[in-house]
């Protein structure tokens, strides 16, 4: 495992992996990587990158999961439907601004918000992929540019 903390390389695929994962994203990685010493330049990239790996993907397939999920496993109904809910209660703003809502909707490092749930909610609004990714990736470039600010105390949040 000390390769994975021990190197540039392991710290770049660390920080590139948890911001991969849902809630936490570029606003949990950037700092991980950032304390564990890899070059800001370098820990930007691989958030950056690991934050927008799973986005084509949920544009793509999230339908068609939450539909097999529904078939398959109708436990899963209830948490389908809460995922629906929360980011169509989100998709009033994308709706009234168009994709610049969806800018500043994955733009603001704040619970709920990011590419997971913004590309959530591009699918359900039926974006087509070639408008919704561009924004969304500028979106996590901001959301980096923000989380970086507060990492480094540049940005005080209170």
């Amino acid at each position: 495992m000390d390769w994975l903390t021990g190197t540039t390389f392991g710290k770049f695929i660390w920080a590139f992996c948890i911001s991969m994962i849902p809630i936490v994203e570029l606003r949990g990685g950037l700092p991980v990587a950032i304390t564990s010493g890899l070059p800001l330049w370098l820990a930007y990239i691989a958030t950056v990158l690991g934050n927008m790996l799973p986005v084509p993907f949920i544009i793509i397939f999230i339908k068609k999961v939450f539909a097999w999920l529904r078939l398959h496993w109708p436990w899963m109904n209830a948490v389908v439907t809460r995922l629906e809910k929360r980011a169509e209660s989100k998709s009033d703003v994308i709706e009234r601004y168009g994709p610049w809502g969806l800018l500043l909707f994955v733009a603001i490092p704040a619970p709920g918000t990011g590419a997971w749930t913004g590309a959530l909610i591009a699918a359900l609004l039926n974006m087509k992929m070639k408008q919704a990714i561009p924004i969304i990736f500028v979106g996590v470039c901001i959301a980096g540019i923000i989380v970086t600010g507060i990492t480094y105390g540049v940005i005080r949040l209170v």
